[in-house]
């Protein structure tokens, strides 16, 4: 029987992308591949993605990958403007699971820089009976000691909880430790796959 809900946040309760920050701030394409370049495109993009380096450290390396558009870096990431696009179903879909008994927990690779930004948009962590993010934690998915780590913080039986993510890479560490996952493309297919469940 199903008694957890387990919630990744980017691209399930948010909209997240970084490409239409960059677009918003690149005066012309030539600047906006060298941004895609020195952050999503590089190696260092992986620890800002984990959260496990400090915001300077970041932007630092960032910079030191395409030094011609210093200026343009710092300035968008100060800002990080149109990254994120709350989903106006998060907050009721996740209400929803609570009215029926469902334990809702968040398990996230979230920067820090983000929600420092971003709190509105990131307000359903007040609704949510709690969770892990890995700057906060220092662990990160896809490796298996986030989700060990939840498991223990809130006494969780993998067999009874479900999780939503949008990389078939984290749920397939998900899957090791035993738990029921959705692969979540639209609210609808995964509300579908719950029912599947015996969720909702």
């Amino acid at each position: 029987m199903i008694k957890t809900i387990i919630f990744d946040i980017g691209n399930v309760l948010i909209d997240f992308n970084f490409q239409i920050c960059f677009r918003a701030y690149a005066p012309d394409e030539e600047t906006y591949q060298k941004i895609l370049r020195a952050t999503v495109q590089s190696p260092i993009w992986a620890e800002f993605d984990r959260g496990v380096m400090t915001d300077d450290e970041i932007l630092d390396a960032f910079v030191a990958n395409e030094p011609s558009i210093e200026v343009v870096l710092r300035k968008m990431f100060e800002k990080l403007e149109g990254i994120i696009r709350k989903r106006e179903y998060a907050i009721p879909w996740i209400e929803e699971l609570k009215e029926k008994g469902y334990q809702v927990l968040v398990l996230s690779n979230f920067p820090k820089k983000v929600y420092e930004l971003f709190q509105e948009e990131l307000d359903f962590l007040a609704v949510v009976d709690g969770g892990i993010l890995s700057y906060q934690d220092q662990v990160i998915k896809p490796e298996g000691a986030i989700y060990q780590l939840l498991m223990e913080r809130y006494n969780l039986i993998p067999e009874e909880c479900v999780f939503l993510d949008d990389l078939q890479e984290n749920l397939r560490t998900a899957e090791q430790f035993g738990m029921h996952t959705i692969l979540f493309t639209t609210r609808e297919a995964a509300v579908e796959q719950l029912r599947k469940l015996d969720v909702l």
